[in-house]
């Protein structure tokens, strides 16, 4: 097999032929085996090809029991990840795993949502219910309707598994999955890809939410995606985003100048007195629930600001922190105006490359911490 730079790969580098094997996992080929797909004489599609036979998707999905860990591949290096795709239920009971070589312990570990940047989605949505949320950028694509998209490089030496663990108490939930993915030699010198899902409810008074810390070895700084559920009036968003690079104790290397200006928008994304959404190819403001005077409450935010093109690198270790910051109103006994620290609901997933092995992530909240009200 033949090794390939990634890193260099492009539209004008595509003509050049490799000696790679392009496989692909999904319920139609759970092992990814050359010539084995379409082959499935039952499944979830068995009952609407009663008239057609086998090779007329007989197995185009799985059901994953209550409480069930599924492995949706294993799958033996070298390789790397080129690509992933979700369909079905995704809510907030799908916990996406993925561990690397021969590690015990995840490196990646989120809600299958939130990974793709959809904070807000809740237990119960399947199919048409909930808010159509589209996501446009190029590591992450979400679209219509749910279907969502990967085409983070994820590079490993030895093996690859990924897990699904459905933690809903009763039901079994579908899933449609597709892992595109080559058999290739793989550098020495690369990263190998994680992701880490925090969330606090609320944040205390004065306190920094943490996106990431606890992480040790060389790597880079790849992504952040954000949900943040207001809980009090007026801007919310004057808070730095702060990464603190190859021991830095109490000021950071990079500091940043609000949230907004992090997911690169600026003054409030404000246009006449409203929100406006948008989704580039590396960052965006995707979506904004907005209360109904009703029974809807909060304003709830979702983000994503993807450093591909300006990674953050670190040698020894990182720590990313950000401030939940507003105004306070004028109450008129002053001229001057103070910043009020911000008690919000806020998750994310942070995403970056580190050589192995993977510090042990905090531990997994619960189902009922888990969701989304």
């Amino acid at each position: 097999m033949e090794q390939i730079d990634y890193l260099q790969l492009s539209l004008s580098t595509l003509p050049k032929l490799v000696k790679v094997k392009s496989r692909s996992i999904s319920a139609e080929n759970f092992t990814g085996e050359k010539g084995g797909g379409g082959k499935a004489i039952s499944g979830t599609g068995a009952k609407y090809a009663k008239d057609l036979g086998i090779g007329w998707k007989i197995s185009p999905s799985i059901e994953i029991k209550s409480g069930e860990t599924f492995t949706i591949a294993n799958i033996l290096g070298p390789g790397i990840i080129q690509s992933m795709w979700f369909g079905g239920y995704i809510g907030k009971n799908f916990i996406l795993r993925i561990y690397w070589d021969d590690q015990g312990a995840p490196s990646v570990e989120t809600p299958l949502c939130d990974f793709f940047g959809l904070p807000w989605i809740t237990h119960q949505e399947f199919g048409t219910n909930g808010p159509l949320v589209r996501l446009n950028s190029l590591p992450v694509c979400v679209n219509p309707n749910r279907g969502l998209n990967c085409f983070w490089q994820m590079p490993f030496k030895k093996q690859c598994r990924v897990t699904l663990e459905n933690l809903h108490p009763e039901k079994a939930l579908p899933c449609f999955y597709q892992i595109n993915y080559a058999l290739c030699e793989v550098p020495n010198d690369i990263g190998y890809f994680h992701a880490q899902f925090r969330q606090v409810n609320p944040l205390p008074y004065k306190e920094v939410f943490t996106i990431l810390n606890n992480v040790s070895g060389q790597g880079q700084y790849v992504g952040t995606s954000m949900g943040w559920s207001i809980n009090n009036n007026g801007w919310w968003g004057e808070g730095e985003i702060k990464f603190y690079l190859d021991g830095d104790k109490d000021f950071p290397t990079i500091c940043g100048t609000g949230v907004e200006d992090y997911f690169g928008g600026s003054f409030d994304w404000d246009v006449s007195g409203e929100y406006i959404e948008y989704s580039t190819p590396f960052l965006g403001m995707h979506q904004v629930i907005r209360p109904d005077g009703y029974y809807h409450s909060q304003h709830r935010h979702a983000m994503y600001r993807w450093h591909v093109m300006d990674p953050i690198y670190f040698k020894e270790d990182i720590r990313v922190t950000i401030q939940a910051l507003g105004w306070r109103p004028d109450d008129g006994s002053s001229n001057e105006r103070r910043y009020l620290p911000g008690q919000h609901r806020i998750l994310s997933v942070a995403y970056w490359y580190q050589k192995l092995p993977t510090l042990v992530f905090p531990k997994f909240p619960t189902r009922d911490e888990l969701e989304i009200v």
